[in-house]
């Protein structure tokens, strides 16, 4: 997992085998042998490479989700994949327990759909609700200066 981790980050980041190295202080040799499997870095470059790609230190060592079948890169802190989920056939969804979880999602829970060309995202309705009342604040006053 580590040596795939490390390769799909470098990778999405559009950065040479030199150009981690030099980040982590050490030479690309060594680097390329992480990234074959040959070798692990300790712990304190570790450390370094998940705070240099934004992600947790666990993730790096042992992020392992796929898509399909297509391996996933590590996701930035804060950020999440849970999987894939089917359709129903009136259009119902399942949100996978981890997700329902951290959001404190139950029956009930209302959720407001958006989207874009690229897809659709779920967010709280009253998260939604309260940052539209914000930016509706934040016009009104915009204009009151004017």
């Amino acid at each position: 997992m580590l040596s795939e981790n490390l390769v799909m980050l470098r990778n999405l980041k559009g950065l040479t085998q030199e150009q981690v190295a030099e980040v982590v202080e050490i030479s690309r040799q060594s680097y390329a042998k992480w990234e074959q499997g040959e070798t692990v870095p300790d712990i304190e470059k570790c450390d370094r490479l998940a705070s240099f790609y934004g992600i947790k230190l666990d993730a790096l060592m042992h992020y392992d989700e796929k898509v399909g079948n297509t391996k996933m890169a590590p996701p930035p802190e804060g950020k999440f994949l849970w999987g894939t989920i089917k359709l129903g056939n009136r259009g119902q969804i399942v949100i996978p327990k981890e997700a329902r979880d951290k959001y404190g999602l139950q029956e009930g829970s209302r959720l407001v759909v958006l989207g874009d060309e690229e897809g659709i995202a779920l967010i709280q309705a009253e998260k939604f609700e309260s940052q539209l009342k914000s930016a509706l604040e934040l016009s009104r006053k915009m204009i009151a200066e004017d």
